[in-house]
C-alpha cells in the first residue's frame, strides 16, 4: 500500500463530529486572536530581536521582521483555507493527510515538535533568564542554567529550575480545561500588548539616530567579545549585510510561531469557518506591525554590539536601565509583564502540541495515551503531562540558543508543505467548499515555498543537520510503529 495514502476529507469530518471523543467547542473569534497574539508575542520578540540584531542584522533587523512577515502571510493565507476549510484539530498534520499523504502528515506531525514542544521549553528557558533579571540576579547561576552553559567567573550550570517551575504551572492550567486557558490567557496578552505599546512611546524618545549607522553590519566589523569569553565573529557571509539580514530574518522567525497554533483550536471553536481565517490572519497583522516599531526602537536605543557584550539576556531591561535615563523604574516593571507574557506564549505552545498529538493518536500514528481524554475536564490531559516531561527536560539542560533555531527549522518545514497542500488540493479537490480561498493560487503558495525554503537555508549548518538527524528519527519510528498501526492502513 502506497506511504502517500491519503485520508479522506468525509472520514476527517466525521470524525472531527463524533461527540463521544470530541472536544468541546467553546472559544469564538476573539478567543482565538487572543490565542494567536499570546503565541506569538514572547521570547521571538523580547530575546530573539537583540540576538538577531547582535549576531547577523545589526539595525537591518527591522526589514529581517519584514521578510519573516512576508513568509509568514504567505503560509497564513494557506493556513486560512484549510483551518476553514477542515476544522479539525491537528493543523499542518491534518492539512498534510487530506493532501499530500500519510508520511508526508507524519514528517509534519514529527516537525510539529520542534515549533510546539521546543518552542514551549524555549520560551521557558527565556522565561527563567526574565525572572532571575527581576530579582536582580540573586538566583545561583548553576539553578538557572544548563549543564552546557558557564559564567563569566567559571560556574558551571546545573539545572534551569524556573524553566521547570513554569511549565509545570501551565500545564495545570491546561489540563484544567480550553475556556479557562483562554480565559487566562486574554488577560496575559492585554498585559503583554500594554507593555510593548509603552516600550516603543517611551523609548521612541531616547533612540540615538547614529546607532542605525551604518544600517547594515559591515563585512569588516569588528569582532565582539562577550561577557563570557564567546567571540562573535561578522566575517562570514550570514553575519553581515543582506546576508546577515537574511540571517537575522530565520532568527527573528521564532517570533512569529505561533499564528499557526491558532489552527490547532479549530475542533474547539464555535464557528470555525468564519473564525479561524479572522484568528490567524487577525493575530499575524497585529504583531507585525508592533514588531517592526519595536525593532526599531530597540537597535535605536542600544548599539547592536551591547546584545552581544552584556545585553543577550533579559535585552529590553538592559536597554532601559542603561540608555533610557529616568525610566529605570520602568524595567522591573517591564520585567514582570514579559513574565506574564513568555506564560501565555507557553501555553500556546503546549496547547497546540497537544492537539496535534491528539490527531494523531486517534489516527493510530501514536499510541492512544495521546488522545485519551479526561472524564470531567474533556481535555488530553495524559499527553499534557507526557508533554511536560518532555519540555522540562529540554528547558532544564539545553541553552536557548540551541533550542531556537531548531523550533524555527520545524515551524518553517511546515509551512513549506502547508503551501503546498493548499495548490495541491485545488488541484485534487476544486469542488470542496472553501469558507475562505487563498487569493493568487499558485503565486502565494509558490512564493510561500520560496520564502520559507531561503530562511531555512540561511539558518546555520548545525541546526541544519541536527533537524535532520531528527527527520531521520521520525521516519524510523514511522516504518517500525506508525505504518504498522495506522488506523487508516487497517480499515482498507
Amino acid at each position: 500500500m502506497s506511504l502517500f495514502i491519503k485520508k479522506p476529507l468525509a472520514q476527517l469530518l466525521a470524525q472531527a463530529a463524533d461527540s463521544g471523543h470530541a472536544l468541546k467547542r467553546t472559544l469564538g473569534a476573539a478567543n482565538l486572536v487572543a490565542l494567536g497574539v499570546g503565541a506569538i508575542i514572547g521570547a521571538g520578540l523580547f530575546v530573539r530581536t537583540a540576538a538577531a540584531a547582535g549576531q547577523a542584522a545589526g539595525p537591518s533587523v527591522v526589514i529581517s521582521f519584514i521578510v519573516a512577515a512576508i513568509g509568514c502571510a504567505f503560509a497564513g493565507l494557506c493556513y486560512a483555507e484549510f483551518a476553514a476549510m477542515i476544522p479539525v484539530a491537528g493543523s499542518a498534520y491534518t492539512y498534510a493527510y487530506v493532501t499530500l499523504g500519510e508520511v508526508v502528515a507524519w514528517a509534519i506531525g514529527w516537525s510539529l515538535i520542534l515549533e510546539y514542544a521546543l518552542g514551549a521549553a524555549t520560551v521557558a528557558i527565556s522565561w527563567s533568564q526574565y525572572l532571575n533579571n527581576l530579582f536582580g540576579g540573586s538566583i545561583p547561576f548553576e539553578w538557572c542554567h544548563s549543564p552546557m552553559e558557564i559564567s563569566a567567573t567559571g560556574v558551571h550550570g546545573i539545572i534551569n529550575l524556573p524553566a521547570l517551575a513554569i511549565l509545570t504551572l501551565i500545564t495545570l492550567i491546561l489540563i484544567k480545561g480550553t475556556q479557562e486557558s483562554a480565559i487566562f490567557n486574554a488577560i496575559i496578552v492585554a498585559i503583554k500588548v500594554t507593555i510593548v505599546l509603552v516600550f516603543i512611546a517611551v523609548g521612541w524618545q531616547f533612540i540615538n539616530p547614529t546607532n542605525y549607522v551604518p544600517f547594515f553590519i559591515p563585512p569588516d566589523a569588528p569582532d565582539v567579545t562577550a561577557s563570557n569569553g564567546m567571540v562573535q565573529s561578522y566575517a562570514p557571509f550570514f553575519n553581515h549585510g543582506w546576508g546577515g539580514m537574511l540571517r537575522g530574518a530565520s532568527i527573528v522567525f521564532f517570533a512569529f510561531i505561533g499564528f499557526d497554533a491558532v489552527s490547532t483550536a479549530a475542533q474547539e471553536t464555535k464557528n470555525p469557518k468564519r473564525d479561524m481565517p479572522i484568528g490567524i490572519l487577525g493575530s499575524l497583522a497585529v504583531c507585525t506591525v508592533l514588531y517592526i516599531l519595536f525593532s526599531h526602537v530597540l537597535t535605536g536605543v542600544a548599539p547592536y554590539t551591547d546584545f552581544i557584550k552584556e545585553g543577550k539576556e533579559a535585552s529590553v531591561s538592559y536597554a532601559i536601565q542603561h540608555y533610557m535615563i529616568g525610566y529605570g523604574w520602568l524595567a522591573p516593571l517591564v520585567s514582570a509583564s514579559i513574565l506574564i507574557g513568555f506564560s501565555a506564549v507557553i501555553l500556546a505552545m503546549l496547547y497546540g502540541q497537544s492537539r496535534v498529538f491528539f490527531s494523531m493518536s486517534n489516527d493510530g500514528l501514536i499510541p492512544k495515551i495521546f488522545s485519551d481524554l479526561h472524564s470531567k475536564f474533556r481535555t488530553p490531559y495524559k499527553s499534557n503531562i507526557i508533554l511536560l516531561i518532555f519540555t522540562a527536560s529540554i528547558a532544564g539542560f539545553v541553552p536557548e540558543n540551541l533550542t531556537g533555531d531548531l523550533t524555527s527549522v520545524g515551524t518553517l518545514f511546515a509551512f513549506v508543505l502547508v503551501c503546498v497542500g493548499v495548490w495541491v488540493m485545488r488541484k485534487t479537490d476544486p469542488k470542496t467548499e472553501r469558507p475562505f480561498r487563498t487569493p493568487w493560487v499558485p503565486l502565494v503558495p509558490i512564493l510561500g515555498v520560496i520564502v520559507c525554503t531561503i530562511l531555512i537555508v540561511s539558518l546555520d549548518h548545525i541546526t541544519q543537520i541536527v533537524a535532520t538527524v531528527w527527520l531521520c528519527i521520525g521516519l524510523m519510528i514511522y516504518f517500525t510503529y506508525s505504518k504498522k498501526n495506522s488506523n487508516l492502513r487497517n480499515l482498507k
